[in-house]
């Protein structure tokens, strides 16, 4: 039947790019998060060095074989003149024991996560950063869904970034089309800004929506993997693999 191959071809698209990742990407697959690394990337600027303020979006594969289809996505702050970083994230086993999913303490802030090299998605310093940081402490309050949290379609780590993005419109996050509930709309709606806030998208449920805006292109999602085109930075966007192009 023609629907069949059609669904065979799509879901061939959605997995050729978690497939390859699995069999030859940067994703440890026997990990033990007991003796997994987590020590500096050496990322983030020195405190001692550099007193201006600082606002940070870090991404690292998930741990062991969700690092396949996904990354993990926290924040880290620091005000002017402050002597060590914040750091805003969600944790799963903080929900799963009765407690919120929202963690907010000093810290490292970019550790590799469990083994797994950090990126930079955003950078933002000085007077900006100093700004956006009120701003950024109160979309971390108000987030909805501290007290859930479910890997798949979320709400999860990635759904909290998107919504202190969407809440922050100063910090034009473009988040990797690997951010695996990013998607998940706050409070069941179906429409909201996209996470860079230069666009919209639709969303069922984190399952099957469209994006389209300035920063992130045109974004298909299909079961949480995303798929889709940057015209602007003359980019791809993968499941599995991220975002690949001129400007990545």
């Amino acid at each position: 039947m023609r629907w069949l191959k059609r669904l065979a071809v799509t879901v061939t698209a959605l997995l050729a790019g978690p497939l390859l990742v699995a069999a030859c990407g940067p994703v440890d697959l026997g990990g033990d998060w007991r003796t997994a690394d987590r020590s500096s990337a050496g990322l983030a600027p020195d405190p001692a060095a550099h007193p201006e303020a600082v606002v940070q979006i870090y991404a690292a594969r998930a741990f062991r074989w969700r690092g396949v289809f996904a990354v993990h996505t926290w924040l880290a702050i620091k005000p002017r003149g402050a002597p060590h970083y914040t750091i805003h994230e969600v944790l799963g086993w903080r929900a799963r024991a009765g407690g919120s999913a929202v963690a907010s303490y000093p810290g490292v802030p970019d550790r590799r996560w469990y083994g797994a090299d950090p990126e930079v998605v955003v950078e933002i310093r000085g007077a900006e950063a100093q700004a956006l940081i009120p701003r950024i402490e109160a979309a971390v309050r108000d987030y909805p869904d501290g007290a859930r949290y479910v890997i798949w379609p979320g709400p999860n780590s990635n759904t909290f970034v998107a919504h202190v993005a969407r809440e922050v419109p100063g910090l034009g996050v473009d988040l990797p089309p690997t951010a695996i509930g990013k998607d998940f709309l706050a409070d069941g709606r179906l429409f909201a800004p996209a996470p860079s806030n230069t666009g919209w998208q639709i969303s069922l449920f984190g399952v099957l929506g469209l994006l389209v805006a300035l920063e992130e292109g045109v974004e298909i999602n299909v079961l949480s993997l995303s798929l889709g085109v940057d015209p602007l930075d003359l980019a791809v966007r993968l499941p599995g693999i991220g975002r690949v192009g001129l400007g990545s």
